[in-house]
């Protein structure tokens, strides 16, 4: 007979798995419930386009899973995950045929760069060095560093608007286009401080561990978290969509794999009104338009380098990202969107139907838009890989509300959980020494909308769960 629960979590996203297993781990009996059928959140696969075609409904490439202290830990090998490494993570493309290839040896990347190439060594041979030093500041929230020296030394660097960063380190254009194509993960305009940050730390990862994915789909990783978490005692309830608390067991903590919009609609009225209007000023980030392509061969990219990549970055010019992000800002569409594209089945043939494949690509947007952005990413594909066009059998597409209606973490289209610029990047969801605590002593939250913020890493999770266990299990 299976014991009552002592904690609840509501979302089986990744966040909330790894606080369900974590807790678990420590020997309280956790339940989750899930509105889906499926647990994975936005980490979730599916047959979209065409039989035997299988596309990646949110997150596609996962360096930072693969970097998770927490997911390192789990034995999730023996429940089905495995992981494939491109033979170049990423790569950046230029429109006269040239591209730069992040490889995961810094040398092998510094070679390509010229004039910038000592610089660009130096630069993450450091930062590669320091990052065990670094991982349990950044990927936790505010605390007073055990590193403080390589601490300020990464914060000053990262902490400079992308722009700045990149004419001081680089002379090249090239080679500060190719930077700006990890900063721009960031969803911010790149003159805004901070967002340097998301450039350093993808780097630094992409050399440390490359930028990995699952064989088979992104759902391998929930799976595999489901299947382990189950191993160990767990119980996941699928197709509840809770809508107040008084539909949830009791228990002595509730977790919530939530945003604060989702939050307060659940539990509004048992926080305090303070608390409420704070949460209620929570704002959400840029939104994506999404595409997947099923495709009768592999994308015919003009330098090959991108083909042997796993993402490739499609922004020509520094001016152009620049433009990109400004103009989604500013709410208009950009007519040459800068794009993040994953070609996951040129190195994974269980994706696509022999000698097909798969493309899952998104640029940036207003959010909430609701504008048709396909040609637009067509066009910019095709510009680095002419003829790709021509060989598209189907394609499907998500536009923010769509990507809302699959995945309601994904307000107005945003992945990330809420905007991390320098004011949300480390007071999310509000100003808290503890952040997962709400005004409410039995409920927390443990979402991307929590440190450290937006991707496929636990660490919010694993944080929050750390929290119950010092406030309810001593």
């Amino acid at each position: 007979m299976s014991k009552q629960p002592e904690a609840i979590v509501i979302g089986s996203g990744p966040n909330g798995l790894a606080a369900a297993i974590h807790l678990q781990q420590k020997g309280i009996p956790t339940e989750i419930y899930e509105q889906a059928h499926e647990a994975g959140g936005a980490t979730r696969s599916a047959e979209i386009t065409l039989p035997g075609y299988i596309h990646d409904l949110g997150s596609a490439i996962h360096p930072l899973c693969m970097a998770s202290p927490f997911f390192k830990q789990l034995p999730l090998s023996e429940f089905g995950l495995e992981w494939v490494f491109p033979e170049i993570p990423y790569a950046h493309p230029f429109s006269d045929g040239t591209a730069i290839a992040g490889y995961q040896d810094i040398e092998q990347t510094a070679r390509q760069l010229g004039r910038d190439g000592n610089s660009y060594y130096q630069l993450m041979t450091k930062l590669v060095e320091d990052w065990p030093k670094l991982e349990g500041t950044l990927l936790n929230p505010i605390q007073i560093p055990k590193h403080p020296i390589n601490l300020a030394s990464f914060g000053l660097k990262a902490l400079m608007p992308a722009k700045a960063f990149s004419k001081l380190y680089f002379k090249d254009e090239k080679t500060r286009a190719y930077f700006y194509g990890s900063a721009a993960h960031s969803t911010l305009p790149l003159t805004n401080l901070a967002s340097t940050s998301f450039g350093l730390v993808l780097g630094i990862i992409g050399h440390k561990y490359g930028w990995p994915f699952p064989k088979g789909g992104a759902k391998s990783i929930p799976e595999s978290l489901s299947a382990y978490y189950r191993s160990i005692g767990g119980k996941i309830h699928f197709n509840r969509n809770i809508t107040h608390m008084g539909e949830l067991p009791k228990a002595k903590a509730y977790l919530f794999d939530l945003t604060p919009k989702q939050l307060l609609k659940i539990g509004g009225t048992d926080f305090h009104a303070n608390y409420r209007n704070r949460m209620g000023n929570y704002r959400y980030g840029l939104g994506i338009f999404k595409m997947d392509f099923a495709l009768d061969g592999p994308i015919p990219f003009t330098n090959p380098l991108c083909r042997k990549a796993g993402t490739v970055h499609l922004g020509f010019t520094t001016k152009e990202m620049e433009s990109s992000v400004n103009h989604a800002f500013n709410n208009h569409i950009s007519p040459r969107p800068y794009i993040i594209l994953a070609q996951n089945s040129v190195f994974d043939s269980s994706r696509a139907p022999e000698g097909k494949h798969t493309v899952w690509a998104y640029c940036h947007v207003p959010n909430g838009s609701k504008t048709d952005m396909s040609p637009y990413i067509e066009n910019q594909i095709e510009r680095a890989a002419p003829g790709f066009k021509s060989m598209i059998l189907a394609k499907t597409t998500h536009n923010t509300s769509q990507m809302e209606a699959f995945n309601p973490n994904l307000v107005g289209g945003d992945v990330n959980g809420g905007i991390q610029d320098i004011t949300q990047l480390f007071t999310r969801p509000i100003a808290k020494w503890s952040p997962y605590n709400t005004s409410n002593k039995n409920i927390y939250i443990c979402s991307a909308s929590t440190p450290p913020g937006g991707g496929v890493h636990g660490m919010g999770g694993f944080n929050a769960a750390e929290k119950v266990l010092a406030d309810h299990f001593k």
